[in-house]
């Protein structure tokens, strides 16, 4: 249950936002998949570790991609926007029925209670 990764060189964690470019082969040209979206997920040990990535697309349909951390096309990891530190969950399943003002006021209100010092269980 992790709450952080670190993949060339680069740390994120549960709750972020990031931007993960893959290099595909297409045929004898080379090509740059982005997939951007908040990682809700991390599993498993080294080497079978991976993150899940979710974003939503056309419609307001959710997209979940499930990248291995030791993924050969992974060409680089940005992050967009860092998380609210105060994230107690490995795993944020259930930000999939939210909508995303609902999420942001989750975060915020987390935020909110580092800052305050406060802990609620």
């Amino acid at each position: 249950m992790a709450l952080k990764i670190s993949i060339k060189e680069t740390e994120f964690g549960v709750g972020d936002r990031v931007r993960v470019v893959q290099r595909i082969k297409d045929g004898d040209k080379n090509r740059e998949a982005v997939f951007e979206g908040m990682v809700i997920g991390i599993k498993g040990r080294e080497p079978g570790k991976t993150f899940l990535v979710r974003r939503i697309g056309e419609a307001g349909v959710g997209i979940e991609r499930i990248f291995p951390v030791n993924l050969p096309t992974i060409d680089r990891i940005t992050v967009v926007k860092r998380g609210t530190e105060g994230v107690k969950r490995s795993k944020l399943y259930y930000t999939r029925e939210k909508a995303p003002t609902e999420i942001e006021m989750i975060f915020k209100k987390a935020g909110s209670r580092i800052k305050s010092g406060t802990k609620t269980n």
